[in-house]
Formats: structure tokens, C-alpha cells, sequence
């Protein structure tokens, strides 16, 4: 993990980026307004997945350490916009609360646990901060009107999908490689994929050529892990191939 984040700013990013979100909500046309980074979403479909979210990771900051999840209750999101804002706003406080009563080193169930990122309430609160800020870009988009994303907050996400996303003890079952990932911010990454499956750092500044590499802004780094942008929308170095074997990769663990 790279720079970690106090636990008090991670609830402030969830509430900032939360409120951005619904701003976007509501200046769209309308809640059946296509997501065009979500194929097949509406804005409706969005704000009740996002509220979901919120809701069942609340419920499984409370449960505290388990071996699996709870249930996922019945999700009863609003259709009227003003209603659906008021009850995306009640499941983000949800959450919230459930942070705030947890404190960072509570452990939870999470869905990562074999990785970098910690399963407490400080990995779930920093997942949730980029849950938040990608989907407000889909909101944004949806509404035609995107805003650039805060430089260091996109930072942090490149590294918390690294940590969270692309960090497992599962073997990577092609030959090893490294990927390299330099934001034009002057931050960069390295990922290695070996027998030992595959595992984040910083990349060091007397690193051996990688395999691959992508150079971008952050927000287009974070962009295309998140599946929303595309290597052409970097500038690319080496066997691609390598990416495309990363993003069809389901790990076993």
C-alpha cells in the first residue's frame, strides 16, 4: 500500500464524493437516462446499486469479524428522483455510521481478504471512497456533464485497485510478467505476476524494463482498470497481451 490515508479523511472522501454523486443525479435528464459506462444501466439502475452497496457494507462493518457476509437484505430503492436522492442519502449515512462506531481496525468479512488491502474497516471504507468516485463519473457521464477528478483521490485509486483488486496469493497461470504504470502526476506502480500470484509495489525508480507498461493521468489510469477507458487511451510499451490476460483473469484462492 502506498501513502495510507487516515481513517477520518476516508469518511470525509465518502461523504464529498457522495454528495458529487447525487449533484449528478440531479442534474441529469432524467433517472432513465442511459449510463453509457454501465452498458445496459439506467441512472436508476446506478443510484440503487450504489445505495445497495452502501447499505449491505454497512451491515458487514457492523457484523464485525465473520466468515462470510450477511444476507443481502431486499433492496426497496424509490422510482421518484427527489425520493431515490433521500434514500441513496439514508444508505450512505448508513454506512457511515456503521464506520464511525467500527474505527479503522475492526475486522469484517471482504471479499479481499487474501490480498493487500486490510479486511477491516479501514480497507472497506478506502474501497468504498473509489466505488463512490468512479460511479460518479458514470452518474456525470449519464448527465453529459464530467468533472475532473480530484489528482491525489485518483492517485490513491490506481494503488487501491492494485491493492485491493489485483493483489492475491492465487499462481498467475501464464509466464511471469511485470506491468508497469506511470500517472503523468509522477506517481508509478509496479505489479508482478509470477507463481506466487500477483502482488503491487511502488515501482523503484532503478526498476528492470517491464513486460508491459501504460502512462496516463491518474484519473485515465483509474479509468482503465475500472474497465472505463481502453489501452488506446494510454500510451502503451511492450506485450500487450499481458493486460489482456490481467483483465480476463478470475483467480482462484
Amino acid at each position: 500500500m502506498t501513502n495510507r490515508l487516515e481513517y477520518s479523511d476516508l469518511l470525509r472522501l465518502i461523504d464529498e464524493r457522495s454528495a458529487a454523486f447525487r449533484n449528478a443525479v440531479a442534474a441529469a435528464p432524467g433517472l432513465d437516462a442511459p449510463v453509457p459506462s454501465c452498458p445496459g444501466w439506467t441512472l436508476f439502475d446506478l443510484v440503487r446499486h450504489l445505495g445497495a452497496g452502501q447499505r449491505w457494507w454497512a451491515a458487514i462493518v457492523a457484523a464485525g469479524r465473520a466468515e462470510a457476509p450477511p444476507a443481502k437484505d431486499p433492496v426497496h430503492a424509490p422510482g421518484e428522483p427527489n425520493a431515490l436522492l433521500a434514500w441513496y442519502a439514508e444508505s450512505n449515512e448508513l454506512l457511515l455510521s456503521a464506520l464511525r462506531e467500527a474505527g479503522p481496525e475492526r475486522a469484517c468479512w471482504t471479499w479481499w481478504r487474501a490480498g493487500v488491502s486490510p479486511a477491516n474497516a479501514w480497507g472497506v471504507a478506502r474501497r468504498r471512497v473509489h466505488e463512490v468516485l468512479v460511479h460518479t463519473y458514470d452518474a456525470q457521464l449519464a448527465a453529459g456533464a464530467v468533472q475532473p477528478m480530484p489528482a491525489d483521490l485518483a492517485v490513491d485509486g490506481v494503488a487501491e485497485f492494485l491493492d485491493t483488486c489485483n493483489s492475491t496469493p492465487a499462481p498467475w497461470p501464464h509466464e511471469p510478467a511485470t506491468i508497469h504504470y506511470h500517472a503523468t502526476e509522477g506517481r508509478s506502480w509496479l505489479l508482478t505476476l509470477d507463481g506466487t500470484g500477483a502482488w503491487p509495489a511502488p515501482l523503484a525508480d532503478d526498476a528492470a524494463p517491464a513486460s508491459a507498461s501504460a502512462t496516463g493521468t491518474a484519473e485515465q489510469l483509474l479509468l482503465f482498470v475500472w474497465g472505463r477507458l481502453t489501452l488506446s487511451d494510454l500510451k502503451t510499451e511492450g506485450d500487450l497481451r499481458v493486460f489482456e490476460h490481467l483483465i480476463a483473469w478470475e483467480p482462484e484462492e
